[in-house]
């Protein structure tokens, strides 16, 4: 049996080694996008406070930031960050641009339009460079993508079957990385023992990641959660909408925010549109808890709670944490890191061995 799987390994790892390797490699990348991006521009996400310092208010908020932006421009959106957080504004004319504002004194921090280097990133990660134009068309890039996904979970299968010691001895030597005995010693480990440590949670990305490229596996993954892939969309709500020349009350905006900050002392952040409200927790596992409003009295009209949403976007939370590593803070997102970075170097590593054995004289 372990010549079957040892061939299987094998002859799967050749062709596919390095869309995996690049998989993995872009995946462990963009684990730390926002910490890196944060990084990179810290003043259009971080606004210290002065000694006793508090937020403005909606209202003022946005009344010293109308000073600083042309007339054209009219408010979509306000979220508001914990403390020491900037605060951010879109306008409807925009589009993804969003502005950076000091929360403390309304002076606009810049435009924040995402990294070019991370898009270019995510391209490689899920499309090799060949995105779809529209959202659940197919490319060969994502075809590529999945099937080498698809496949890496197989091959890691496969490589615990043939390394899997029958012995705790052998066990024991498997799990060690031998660094004082020579070259080719080392690569063997690091390929052996760096794969056992790392393939539990590589199987977990593999197989989560393959939810967004095949419908009928994202059905069956859905449904062992006890949740619909594709639930009925409702009727829509009908809610009062802006026109083009209109613009959100801030002395309403400032009411609500106001009272969500009283039921949740805790939450990271607000996000106020015309209507709509939401508080958001910093834990990833859980999502928003929603309340639409009357947008000319401030009165909450209806409350969508994140434990009373459908299952579906409660699964969709679950698969996407999983995959990231997002569940559990930092620490996880570390683990993660390293995870894939061992994936990235698995074929690197393997084709090594293939090589070195293929050069290796036959026996007389």
């Amino acid at each position: 049996m372990k010549r079957f799987f040892r061939h299987l390994h094998l002859w799967l790892s050749v062709p596919f080694g390095l869309a995996i390797s690049l998989i993995c490699f872009t995946g462990a990348i963009l684990v730390f996008e926002r910490p890196i991006t944060e990084g990179l521009a810290p003043h259009l996400y971080r606004a210290e406070p002065a000694p006793g310092q508090q937020a403005l208010p909606p209202h003022r908020l946005l009344a010293a930031v109308r000073t600083q932006v042309p007339d054209s421009l009219h408010v979509a959106s306000l979220q508001c960050g914990g403390e020491g957080r900037a605060a951010f504004i879109t306008f409807r004319e925009t589009g993804r641009r969003t502005l950076s504002v000091n929360p403390y004194t309304g002076q606009a921090n810049g435009w924040v339009e995402g990294n070019a280097f991370f898009r270019t990133v995510r391209k490689l990660h899920r499309w090799f460079m060949d995105a779809p134009p529209r959202k659940g068309d197919r490319t060969p890039g994502k075809e590529l993508v999945a099937i080498s996904t698809a496949l890496m979970a197989v091959i890691l299968v496969s490589g615990v079957a043939i390394w899997l010691p029958r012995t705790r001895r052998g066990l024991k030597n498997r799990l060690a990385v031998h660094v004082r005995r020579g070259w080719p010693r080392l690569w063997h480990d690091l390929h052996v023992s760096a794969g056992f440590y790392a393939t539990l949670l590589l199987l977990v990305m593999a197989l989560t990641g393959l939810t967004w490229s095949y419908p009928g596996y994202r059905k069956a993954v859905y449904a062992l959660l006890g949740a619909d892939a594709n639930p009925p969309k409702s009727a829509p709500r009908q809610t009062v909408r802006p026109s083009s020349a209109s613009e959100p009350d801030p002395l309403v905006w400032t009411q609500v925010l106001a009272g969500l900050q009283a039921r949740y002392p805790a939450s990271a952040s607000f996000k106020l549109e015309h209507g709509t409200a939401q508080a958001i927790p910093a834990t990833a596992m859980r999502r928003a808890d929603t309340y639409r409003f009357d947008p000319a009295t401030g009165r909450i009209t209806h409350t969508q709670l994140h434990r009373d949403k459908p299952r579906s976007q409660t699964a969709k939370g679950l698969l996407f944490a999983l995959h990231t590593g997002s569940w559990g803070g930092w620490v996880t997102q570390v683990v993660y890191f390293l995870a894939a970075l061992v994936g990235g170097t698995l074929p690197l590593t393997g084709y090594y061995l293939w090589i070195r054995r293929m050069r290796r004289p036959p026996t007389p």
